[in-house]
């Protein structure tokens, strides 16, 4: 039996049965680190000896009192902009490089509670911005399925590390995408829970009002075990929400029998990679013949959501990046004349490109004349956004629509067109602006040809010796209402046995 290769249940189930040990488990994903990170880097900090001691103890807990969660002695892998006390926490930046935490997130203090072990901190987009992970200071991380390729992002260390199987499961925070796009370029199960539903304190924060910390993992029934461990009220995070229903892992074989679906015409439109079209075709055809009701429904101001976005979001990025200033925190140039000198000279080699693109961008649009004509505005929008949602939502159940408009692109072959990378995330930023919960499930895989670009129009190479195919995977988005995450995970679940 490979270990590693197993899912949170079925480790949980051997565990129970004395099959091995949560020491075995642990040394199994850290063998496949060793063998396989050099060339993923997914990994920025790898917890070998805190992880094997932890698991020695554990070990010992379920000897003498025996195995009550599913996450005990199960290895676990964290994105690096969730605090772990007294592990270093970087957020993929330069400018928090040698900087380690005095505290856990609460997310991580509930995994701890449940007995769950990490085997080490992910990489990401610096500060999670970006769609790729190759705006990373400790280098881009690559796909599992083809390394030439991006694994998504910004989540994308934690994505990888599930789809090589260096870890069972992982966590990673979702702003605009970020669990859910990285998913579905690496093929992985990723969970974006309704705001409020998961404490944010201990996640560095990016975008306030949108950032989310959610599960990634190799199964819907996974993602429902992890989403149970770190929900719940918190009092440290006032927008945290209490009397949510508790996630229940999913055990509704009927759930597609007069279940509504919405399809949005919105999201079927041009510039969607016609095989990932056609597959979702397929697989609604095949959710009516289940007994579910298929309607398509309008989400009018789908079209604004993106430019909505990329106002919000680099608005709060510029507030939020504002405490890292060389004084307070990690990387500090002591150079300069003055005070201020300090500050400019560590701001200006601590932080990557992307993340100064985002400061001047949000600074700009929350300077006196340009709060009213864009900030003011783009909150605006957010509400139509939310409002088109809630309409569908009166006629429907669900909505299914792809994750991504196209699978994995290769590295390097957006990283200086902004514009175009800020694409990826079209189909999942409406979901965050609006707070509602969202899930990419990997429903197949399609196959890219070299010479096909990502539209799916060939690019006429004629001699076919220059072609090349490869098996990408692309994802699902499902796509409840508020605090509806039991339902997207029924119909998950029913749709993972459907195609499997």
């Amino acid at each position: 039996m490979i270990l590693n290769n197993l899912t949170i249940l079925e480790a949980h189930q051997g565990l129970k049965k004395k099959e091995f040990s949560s020491e075995d488990l642990v040394k199994s994903c850290l063998a496949e680190i060793k063998k396989q990170d050099k060339k993923i880097n997914a990994f920025i900090t790898v917890l070998e000896k805190e992880a094997i001691e932890r698991a020695k103890i554990i070990d010992k807990q379920i000897a003498s009192s025996g195995l009550n969660n599913f996450l005990t002695g199960i290895p676990l892998a964290i994105k690096d902009n969730i605090l772990i006390q007294d592990v270093r926490a970087t957020a993929g930046s330069k400018i928090l490089s040698e900087y380690y935490s005095p505290y856990d997130a609460t997310v991580i203090k509930k995994l701890k509670e449940a007995g769950a072990i990490f085997v080490g901190k992910t990489n990401l987009d610096e500060f999670a911005m970006g769609s790729s992970t190759e705006n990373s200071f400790f280098g881009p991380t690559k796909n599992p399925r083809d390394l030439e390729r991006v694994p998504g992002g910004s989540s994308g260390g934690s994505a990888a590390a599930v789809t090589a199987k260096m870890c069972l499961g992982a966590l990673g925070s979702d702003t605009g995408g970020s669990i859910r796009q990285p998913s579905s370029f690496c093929g992985v199960v990723g969970l974006k829970p309704t705001y409020g539903k998961v404490s944010r304190f201990g996640l560095m924060a990016m975008a306030s009002s949108l950032d989310q910390i959610g599960p990634i993992s190799r199964s819907v029934d996974d993602a429902a075990i992890l989403l149970d461990a770190i929900e719940g009220k918190d009092n440290f995070d006032s927008t945290s929400v209490k009397d949510a229903l508790k996630t229940k892992i999913p055990c509704n074989d009927n759930i597609f029998k007069k279940l509504r679906i919405g399809i949005p015409k919105e999201y079927f439109v041009k510039g969607l990679d016609p095989q990932i079209k056609k597959s979702i075709d397929q697989l609604i055809k095949k959710l009516e013949d289940e007994g579910a009701e298929i309607k398509e429904v309008s989400l009018p101001n789908t079209k604004e959501a993106l430019a909505c976005y990329y106002i919000i979001m680099p608005a709060e990025v510029s507030a939020n990046l504002s405490r890292y200033d060389g004084i307070k925190y990690g990387y500090s140039v002591q150079e300069g004349k003055n005070l201020l000198d300090v500050y400019l000279n560590s701001r200006t080699q601590g932080f990557g490109d992307e993340s100064k693109r985002r400061i001047i961008l949000g600074t700009y649009i929350l300077s006196k004349g340009y709060y009213e004509a864009y900030y003011l505005k783009a909150q605006k929008v957010r509400t139509l956004i939310k409002n088109d949602f809630q309409k569908a939502f009166e006629k429907v159940d669900c909505l299914l629509t792809p994750t991504t408009p196209t699978t994995a692109f290769k590295i390097g072959e957006k990283i200086d067109d902004p514009l175009n990378m800020y694409l990826s995330d079209i189909y999942t930023v409406p979901v965050n602006l609006a707070g509602l919960p969202a899930l990419s499930l990997p429903i197949t895989q399609t196959h890219t040809d070299e010479n096909t670009d990502s539209h799916g129009k060939s690019q006429c190479k004629s001699v076919l010796s220059q072609h090349r195919s490869v098996s990408l995977p692309f994802g699902l988005q499902i796509i409840g209402n508020y605090f509806e995450e039991n339902k997207i995970l029924e119909i998950a679940k029913g749709i993972e046995k459907l195609i499997s």
